[in-house]
């Protein structure tokens, strides 16, 4: 097992990476304290770790319930985010409950937010299922639901007290699931670590092959990125947002598509490859460095060419994201491999990247 400190002074906690974790009790002692613990899961995650992970807490002999919501993108809303606050209710849950989010980035997305909004705060703790939440959504507090117009604007900063990353979860994933995942690690090396991108580069295959010894540095290195951004700027006034490379076209997409027509990883993934696009047009990388970076997309079995929404739909979509200011649209450009930068970018510039790739 390898663990990594978020460090943010009183709130800093553990990610801890590893193979069973979910069956060792000492990972989840800031149960200890708690009054009762609930499980939030969903309809595929639930048959396979709910029970296991109710054992290994029932072992602080405390009222075990599990939540269990439908699975899918298309669920992260007002309704279903209800549904946890029902149960929590109706079973007497206080202050001192602990809410376990087992799942993928949308459980860990509603849990953490159902932690920040129930009874004002509650702490909660992050066992991720999925490649993607446990390189990304797991790590740095955003929590939140999607709006029908705009993707995550809704929600809050809210962070867990621990990250349970156990890698075995990650060989029950569809193909398509670790493929969108993988969409994130990408994003550090892009972002971050031009070497971390050789290495993804290098190793594609045995990534998409669930390797556990790739798979453990590909989580470890991706969490160090992450964390290392977030304790120094938790609450994205600067420097954070720069892990948004390829989220602001990702988002519209998703949303122009409906959520969870595309997974999450793939709009993020096609959003790179566009966000690339721009950067070059921008004179800050290089076109070879966007055929290698679209090339990379490409070999984790991820789309690079966007829906065809036409270009007025697109810079409506464009519009609402959390990085606009003063109506004007901010994106995240690679400055070169490795460093990003966030920029207010002409329209017309961004016209040009959606007509280049057909979608405008």
């Amino acid at each position: 097992m390898k663990t990594l400190e978020v460090d943010l002074g009183n709130r800093s906690y553990p990610i801890y990476i590893g193979t069973d974790l979910i069956d060792q009790p000492a990972l989840f002692n800031a149960c200890e304290k708690s009054t009762s613990i609930y499980i939030v899961c969903n309809t595929t995650v639930a048959p396979l770790y709910a029970q296991r992970l109710t054992k290994t807490l029932s072992t602080f002999g405390k009222s075990v319930q599990t939540i269990v919501l439908p699975d899918g993108e298309s669920y992260k809303d007002w309704k279903n985010l209800q549904l946890i606050f029902d149960d929590l209710l109706k079973f007497g849950a206080d202050r001192q409950t602990m809410l376990i989010a087992l799942g993928g980035g949308v459980i860990g997305d509603m849990t953490g937010f159902a932690a920040a909004s129930f009874m004002r705060g509650t702490r909660f703790i992050q066992v991720p299922t999925t490649i993607l939440s446990q390189v990304d959504s797991s790590v740095g507090g955003k929590t939140g639901i999607n709006h029908p117009l705009g993707k995550n604007m809704i929600g809050a900063f809210h962070q867990p007290v621990a990250v349970v990353a156990d890698l075995n979860t990650l060989k029950t994933l569809p193909a398509r699931e670790l493929s969108a995942g993988l969409a994130e690690v990408i994003k550090h090396g892009a972002i971050a670590d031009a070497k971390f991108l050789d290495w993804i580069e290098a190793n594609a295959k045995l990534l998409l092959a669930c390797d556990t010894d790739v798979m453990s540095h590909a989580v470890l290195r991706s969490c160090e990125i992450k964390s290392a951004v977030v304790s120094a700027d938790e609450r994205e006034g600067g420097i954070r947002a720069t892990l948004n490379f390829g989220h602001t076209f990702g988002h519209a997409i998703e949303a122009g598509m409906g959520y969870g027509e595309w997974l999450h990883g793939e709009a993020v993934g096609c959003g790179m490859a566009l966000g690339a696009d721009l950067s070059c047009r921008l004179d800050l990388i290089s076109k070879v460095d966007v055929e290698r970076i679209t090339k990379i997309i490409q070999s984790m079995n991820l789309p690079t060419n966007p829906p065809k929404f036409g270009a007025k739909r697109y810079m409506e979509l464009l519009q609402v994201d959390k990085k606009t200011e003063g109506g004007q649209i901010r994106y995240v450009v690679l400055e070169k491999i490795g460093k990003a930068q966030i920029l207010s970018v002409p329209d017309a510039q961004v016209m040009e990247t959606l007509a280049a790739a057909g979608a405008a």
